[in-house]
């Protein structure tokens, strides 16, 4: 059995391994096989994966402690994380999801969502200073079989797991990793405060159920950067709860950055602003983007019984390429009659894009009575596609100005001339200062 006395004995300052960087380096670390854990595909290594975060938590307040996963395959089923933790995960190394739902324990409903759901493959819920990173070491969610049985009507009102999911924690980073083939969602942060998720490559069927790339979620002060994402849904989802259960909550997403995305999402968006939305967004910063073959670029989802809000939203620097829609706002998404509370949409910038290859410019849709409003455009060039829809710009209830928009756009967004440039901040959020620190493996 692996002692605290060998555990010890691995001091990271005596230590030169593998380079990366990280919001902190750690005094402590082992290594998975250690546990008695075996890389070879086939054994379950759920226990040896729980046992070695039980018996390093001790150290983790002594300087903290990293768990390496060597290369291998390594099955498994959810295991949790501790605070002051690094997992890191080698190259040549997988974390292979079991797809056995008992290595799966249900957990209750978070407090803005109404569904009970399966432990994430990777969980933490409390946690203060965790690091999930590698040397583009890979996550594989062996997903197929959870989408086979959803698509035929299994998991009413059950949240399939996620890859990824942090609950309630700060000062949380994850990085350098490949996530394959997810369940459902692959990285979800919820009531998190001070995120760093960068250089993630996420990759999963464009047909594949409700595969969200990253979707934070009532989480301030997040930077989500350099990823690259192919996925059955949206490449980004930015969420706050739903209905009721997200307006009791009461908790925002506010203070997110997302820079140099690059996104494959042929039936979804390349950045989406809810449905679930009802604890609000505000203070959302998108810049540097690429869309390829996305359905959409920006897409805000809302719609009666929602209510929250939507504001302050700036967006610039995107470039697409084959577009069904350019811009695409949704009053009407997934309606809900028992439920009257009005979502707030405003406030919305988009500047200095092009695109080309489109089928449709935007598609605009306000609610009626209560339009979404300060809806800004500039610098925007849109190419259309041999095959296009004769209108263009389809909008209702919606009001906001445009400069050097083309084609034109509808006459509820009119041209204000060439002066207008629609804002972008020039502050940064917290998070955008984090210098990380050099750390070894």
């Amino acid at each position: 059995m692996f002692g605290f006395a060998m555990m010890e004995s691995r001091i990271e300052s005596s230590y030169k391994g593998i380079e990366y960087e990280a919001l902190n380096c750690r005094k402590h670390r082992a290594i998975l096989p250690d546990f008695g854990a075996i890389g070879d595909g086939k054994t379950s290594n759920t226990k040896a994966f729980r046992e070695a975060v039980s018996k390093l938590t001790p150290l983790a307040a002594d300087g903290g402690v990293q768990l390496i996963v060597p290369p291998g395959k390594w099955l498994t089923g959810s295991f949790n994380l501790t605070s002051h933790f690094t997992l890191f995960i080698q190259q040549g190394a997988t974390i292979l999801a079991s797809q056995d739902e008992s290595e799966y324990p249900m957990l209750p409903r978070l407090p803005s969502y109404p569904d009970a759901r399966f432990a994430s493959l990777i969980y933490g819920s409390n946690l203060t200073d965790v690091v999930i990173t590698g040397d583009k070491g890979t996550i594989n969610g062996q997903g197929k079989s959870w989408w086979l049985k959803y698509r035929s009507g299994g998991f009413a009102n059950i949240s399939r797991p996620l890859l990824i999911e942090i609950v309630f924690s700060k000062n949380i980073q994850i990085s350098d990793i490949n996530l394959i083939d997810s369940p459902m969602w692959n990285i979800h942060p919820v009531y998190c405060k001070n995120v760093i998720i960068k250089n993630i490559k996420i990759d999963a069927p464009i047909d594949s159920p409700n595969t969200d790339g990253i979707n934070p979620d009532s989480c301030t002060n997040t930077l989500i950067e350099d990823c690259n994402i192919t996925s059955g849904d949206d490449c980004i989802a930015v969420k706050s709860g739903i209905d009721q259960y997200g307006i009791s909550t009461g908790i925002p997403t506010q203070q997110l950055s997302i820079r140099r995305l690059t996104c494959v999402s042929p039936h979804s968006a390349g950045v989406a602003l809810g449905s679930e939305m009802s604890g609000g967004i505000k203070d959302v910063r998108i810049e540097d983007v690429t869309l390829i073959n996305t359905e959409s670029a920006i897409r805000i989802k809302t719609g009666i019984g929602r209510g929250g809000y939507v504001k302050d939203i700036f967006a610039r620097r995107f470039t697409m390429k084959t577009m069904k829609f350019v811009f695409w706002m949704t009053g009407s998404y997934a309606l809900h009659p028992t439920g009257k509370a009005l979502p707030e949409v405003s406030n919305i910038n988009y500047r200095d894009m092009t695109a080309e290859n489109v089928t449709i410019s935007a598609q605009l849709e306000g609610i009626e009575n209560h339009p979404f409003k300060g809806i800004c455009m500039s610098n925007v060039t849109i190419a259309l596609s041999p095959i296009t829809k004769k209108m263009q710009w389809n909008c209702t209830d919606v009001a906001g100005v445009t400069s050097r928009v083309k084609p034109e756009p509808c006459s509820l967004l009119p041209d204000k001339g060439t002066k207008l440039d629609c804002d972008f901040p020039t502050d940064k959020i917290p998070i955008e200062s984090v210098v990380l620190k050099k750390c070894y493996a």
